[in-house]
């Protein structure tokens, strides 16, 4: 598939859940992706991105998961097998650590912080969508975390409502190699207008890694 043209004012990247819980020794869910996280360089890669489309011009939108609070989901009909694991260990807790932004990628100045997600889609009961035509995009480049789970349903929500759709394979974790060869080499091809690597990405991009 050719790479799309990602043009400034019509372009943004989409940063899912940049939480110390996933992205930082001594979160919650950092152990369960450290192995796969270190082996592509997560960490350096989201860095070199997050730098080269501010360089670009490119509006960040930061797409937050449900920050856990006493009570979620305890009274829910229908709780997720996720949403019962977050209940359980508290992940992302509201007011805590884990629930704060990694360092390096907390929101800057001009950075549209979305409507937090209750279960996977970053659009579901979120103002993501409003967000991104009030401003003028066509494109979106999905990065953070889980592969298999936020990122593809972010991403295939946005292709069926008619974005442009690029995910970059290693700037995302999941559990298992598994979970990683399913969202990436079985499932993105099916939804995704480009799947492209941090380098390649920052080369369409015209720029340089930080």
């Amino acid at each position: 598939m050719p790479n799309p043209a990602y043009e400034k004012q019509s372009t943004a990247l989409l940063f899912v859940d940049p939480y110390n819980d996933f992205l930082s020794e001594g979160g919650r869910i950092w152990p369960r992706v450290k192995d796969i996280a270190e082996e592509i360089g997560l960490i350096d890669n989201l860095k070199s991105i997050n730098y080269a489309v501010r360089q670009a011009g490119i509006k960040v939108f930061i797409v937050p998961h449900r920050r856990w609070e006493p009570g979620d989901y305890e009274s829910w009909r229908h709780p997720n097998p996720t949403q019962i694991s977050i209940m359980e260990r508290h992940s992302f807790a509201r007011g805590e650590w884990g629930g704060d932004w990694h360092p390096d990628f907390a929101p800057r100045q001009g950075d549209i912080v979305v409507k937090e997600h209750w279960a996977q889609s970053g659009f579901a009961n979120t103002d993501l969508d409003q967000q991104l035509r009030q401003h003028g995009i066509t494109h979106v480049i999905v990065v953070g975390l889980l592969a298999n789970t936020c990122i593809e349903s972010t991403a295939r929500y946005a292709m069926e409502l008619g974005f442009n759709v690029t995910l970059v394979r290693d700037a995302t974790a999941a559990f298992t190699k598994e979970m990683m060869h399913a969202a990436h080499v079985l499932n993105g091809p099916t939804y995704a207008h480009a799947i492209l690597n941090t380098r390649e990405l920052i080369e369409a991009l015209g720029g340089r890694r930080s």
